[in-house]
């Protein structure tokens, strides 16, 4: 029997997901130790090393605007509209927040995982060395059905560090999934 909308949105996890697990598998291996969910000057960060100042975030595609693979859900437009552009601002508060109290940020988009584990474990790695923050700084923040017949849509994006950088592209609908997590 299929899920409802509600149940299936229920199931989805904020903490413990593949794309962090992975993360930390990979971590680990290279001898590094973290804290999970500790809480920084922006708010909780999926893993973070207090005494290096360092905090990343693995955000998801749907929930965060990814520019690749966000997917405007076709009911209750405004509502999800709504819920994104909160979770940009408050991505962008985070951010702004850790800056502030010199800590390095970064941010890693779920697909990044999926896609190469171990490549972004080089870029975390990388990061700490250089004390340099790393963030997928463009974020869909709404998009608009420009023609139903051919689902083309106008996606607006915003930078991360600088919402007054806009950003337009207009592309067709694309529903493709991002597929599960392969550990290395």
């Amino acid at each position: 029997m299929a899920l409802t909308r509600s149940q299936n949105m229920a199931r989805i996890k904020g903490k413990n997901t593949s794309p962090e697990l992975a993360v930390r598998k990979g971590l680990s291996a290279r001898g590094l130790r973290y804290r999970l969910q500790y809480r920084t000057p922006g708010g909780r960060a999926d893993l973070a090393m207090p005494a290096k100042r360092f905090a990343l975030f693995i955000d998801g595609c749907f929930w965060h605007g990814c520019p690749e693979h966000y997917v405007r859900p076709r009911s209750r437009e405004e509502f999800w509209t709504a819920k994104l552009q909160e979770n940009v601002a408050r991505d962008r508060r985070q951010v702004a927040a850790l800056a502030e109290a010199g800590w390095t940020v970064v941010r890693i988009w779920e697909h990044e995982v999926v896609e190469a584990p171990s490549v972004v474990v080089d870029k975390v790695l990388t990061a700490l060395k250089e004390s340099a923050s790393s963030l997928n700084a463009a974020r869909v923040v709404r998009v608009e059905l420009i023609d139903a017949t051919t689902d083309l849509e106008r996606r607006h994006l915003e930078s991360l560090t600088d919402p007054s950088a806009c950003t337009h592209e207009e592309r067709f609908r694309m529903t493709r999934k991002v597929g599960r997590v392969v550990h290395q």
